[in-house]
């Protein structure tokens, strides 16, 4: 019950008196981006699923094959759009908030890989959920946002970044599947070296290898050689981006705090996971004993 009371939406009703929702005069209007591949039926669905409705007014895009070679080097343009994204600006210095509203449809990224990758992109300040109609994997949402954050805020983005950005999702993915690394331990890890960057500032690849060897002992994680030279190429590329690193520090504390509060006191209580284990067990061996 404890698991599930944990993993359970909050419901709550709203007052007929609840007035009705303002539009940002200052900000601009929330931008919806739908991948192109998305069938009306199914772009139907992700209306519901980022409660489109509820805003007063809204500005729709769509993303493409074509947005994903602008933003990511040497990649398809024949490739397929599902995943979409409602972007909405926040003043400045209140960092990112990211929520992922199909959780069971978006299968390898979570919102912290979600929220490192905008970050070392060069995203900062704004509210962004991400959909989709059935099961994907969720990294074309990622350029959704970028192009939505450039309608949004007129600003154009750094393709260097946005490149390393996407190959950072990838090795996050990468390494959660093929090492057997939770989720949350890998986008704990991604930040803990990138805070790490941020404040040692490494002049070589060397540094930067020493850095990551680090924080894998620390957060004992154990790699194969592959895995762990993809991970030290990402963040020798990270280490040379034109970024304000100064900047950083404080944005990558608060991802660092936000996967401890969602995931830190339970990823460490192994008794924890030992009773849901158990309890489990226990109702599957009940069940069965109906059937004897």
């Amino acid at each position: 019950m404890l698991v599930f009371g944990v993993m359970a939406p909050a419901t709550g009703f709203a007052s007929d008196n609840t007035p009705p929702k303002a539009i940002d005069e200052k900000l601009g209007v929330p931008i919806v981006v739908y991948g192109a591949n998305l069938s009306e039926a199914e772009k139907e669905s992700v209306k519901k699923s980022l409660k489109v409705s509820e805003e007063p007014e809204i500005e729709e895009i769509t993303v493409s094959g074509e947005d994903l070679v602008k933003y990511i080097k040497d990649s398809n343009s024949s490739s397929r759009m599902y995943s979409s994204a409602k972007i909405t600006r926040r003043d400045a210095g209140e960092g990112l908030v990211i929520e992922i509203v199909t959780p069971s449809n978006i299968t390898q990224v979570t919102s912290e890989m979600y929220a490192n990758a905008m970050l070392t992109a060069g995203i900062e300040d704004a509210t962004v959920q991400v959909a989709a109609p059935k099961a994907v994997t969720g990294h074309s949402a990622l350029v959704g946002i970028y192009k939505a954050y450039e309608v949004t805020t007129g600003e154009t983005l750094d393709i260097d970044r946005t490149d390393v950005a996407n190959e950072e999702l990838s090795v996050a993915t990468s390494i959660a599947e093929s090492a057997g690394v939770e989720d949350a331990k890998v986008a704990e890890l991604l930040t803990e070296i990138k805070k790490q960057i941020a404040e040692l500032k490494p002049a070589t690849r060397e540094d930067v290898e020493k850095i990551v060897q680090e924080q894998l002992n620390k957060l004992e994680i154990n790699l194969s050689d592959k895995d762990r030279q993809l991970l030290v190429d990402l963040m020798d590329k990270i280490s040379k981006l034109d970024i304000d690193f100064s900047k950083w520090s404080e944005q990558l504390n608060d991802i660092s705090n936000t996967i401890q509060e969602k995931f830190g006191s339970l990823m460490e209580d192994k008794g924890f996971w030992e009773s849901v284990k158990s309890f489990f067990t226990n109702l599957k061996d009940t069940i069965s004993s109906w059937f004897n």
